[in-house]
């Protein structure tokens, strides 16, 4: 008998699907752990039931991989970082319109900036008037961040250098008011504070010039990260080299918004992997 449609095209001498080709990945299988474990807990919540089988079945799932892998921490190198900063200081010397691209890389990266967080937004409009000193005189910056969440992020002292200077370019006075309504980040024509797409060329553009003169004096494999580097790079890049100088982790933590410190502690066991790659090269063979 023929059928028709994909019942007809199918017969006995067909092979049947394989089934390595069509199982779940680990990331499917994670965020469905993660899902149903969500649901059960909202279900505790409400004295609906008073367990979570979802957790004993995640531990005790044959198909579920436990990952202890050494993930690539997407961040710059130190020398990368130099090369990124240099070129932005250059251009600034330059020609003052970089003054406004010198100032993006400094911020995203020394106070751990997501791009959204610098950029004009529908409902927050990041301000000067955001700078704010405390009464120890210590400076703050004011964020809206992920999940519409406000949170202070400590401004350290050598930062204030450029925040002056790119007020300085603007021909602001040296430091912001309570009062100083004026973008963080102002457009470059009209008014108001730059889009996130804006924001990224800018920093977009200083990669590419850092990676051609990098690549130039130190060759290809070490300019290489510069090419797939992103602005979010730069808040990873940023948080590696405050864990590495030693900042406690907490600290770090609420400056960069994390909910709980173990996100946080993911960007730490990055920089002991470094110290672990290092010790591990002494090995002998014989």
């Amino acid at each position: 008998m023929q059928g028709c449609g994909w019942l007809g095209a199918y017969s006995a001498d067909d092979k049947k699907p394989d089934k390595k080709k069509y199982k779940p990945s680990q990331e499917t299988l994670k965020s469905m752990f993660t899902g149903v474990i969500a649901f059960y807990k909202y279900l505790m919540n409400e004295e609906i039931c008073y367990g979570n089988p979802a957790q004993i079945a995640k531990s005790d799932c044959r198909y579920f991989i436990a990952d202890s892998q050494v993930k690539e921490i997407r961040r710059l190198t130190e020398d990368q970082w130099e090369y990124v900063l240099d070129i932005a200081h250059t251009l600034a010397e330059n020609d003052d319109v970089y003054e406004r691209s010198l100032f993006v890389i400094a911020t995203l990266k020394t106070l751990f900036l997501r791009i959204s967080e610098l950029s004009e937004r529908k409902d927050w409009s990041p301000e000067m008037r955001h700078f704010w000193q405390d009464e120890l005189k210590n400076w703050w910056l004011k964020v809206y961040g992920k999940g519409r969440k406000l949170r202070d992020v400590s401004v350290p002292t050598q930062y204030l250098d450029y925040l002056k200077r790119y007020r300085q370019y603007r021909g602001l006075t040296a430091l912001p008011s309570s009062s100083d309504i004026s973008p963080l980040v102002e457009k470059i024509r009209g008014q108001g504070g730059m889009t996130t797409r804006h924001l990224t060329r800018l920093v977009q553009e200083i990669f590419d010039k850092a990676y051609e003169k990098m690549k130039q004096k130190e060759g290809e494999d070490a300019a290489r990260k510069l090419l797939e580097a992103s602005t979010h790079w730069l808040r990873h890049t940023g948080a590696s080299m405050e864990i590495e100088r030693g900042r406690a982790l907490k600290d770090l933590s609420e400056d960069l918004g994390h909910a709980s410190m173990a996100t946080t502690d993911t960007v730490y066991v990055q920089s002991e992997n470094k110290n672990r790659a290092a010790s591990g090269k002494e090995r002998k063979v014989d």
